[in-house]
């Protein structure tokens, strides 16, 4: 969206508009912008939702377990959880078969990983825009 678009959109002339944007970027609250892709067209509409339980909570094993976690380039999100299990995994793929995969060569194999539990999404009612 251009600043004139948002402008029109919020109600206040340009100027006005730029202005708020740059303090709301200086300040934080937008951490950047970003393109907004389609899963399905590019054939990665297989989501599937992982509850990881570790062997080791210590803090040296978070953060061996978060550091790989990040390299996985299918795990779309990864959420510490208090709760009977300790991470929550978004993984997207191509399908259960690639799936299957990921879970048993990546997933499986991140450090500390003593189990895994799949729950796989039938519909994406709403996702993560704010």
């Amino acid at each position: 969206m251009t600043v004139t678009d948002l402008s029109s959109h919020v109600g206040l002339s340009k100027t006005p508009c730029q202005v708020r944007l740059r303090r709301l970027i200086d300040e934080g609250y937008i951490e950047g912008f970003r393109a907004i892709l389609n899963p399905a067209k590019l054939g990665l509409d297989h989501v599937a939702f992982v509850e990881v339980k570790l062997s080791d909570t210590r803090e040296r094993a978070l953060e061996e377990f978060n550091a790989m976690a990040r390299k996985i380039t299918e795990i779309e999100e990864c959420h510490m959880i208090a709760g009977r299990f300790d991470y929550l995994l978004k993984v997207r793929t191509s399908d259960i078969r690639r799936y299957r995969q990921v879970l048993g060569e990546k997933i499986s194999s991140l450090p500390h990983v003593a189990s895994t539990s799949t729950s796989v999404a039938m519909q994406s009612v709403k996702e993560g825009r704010l």
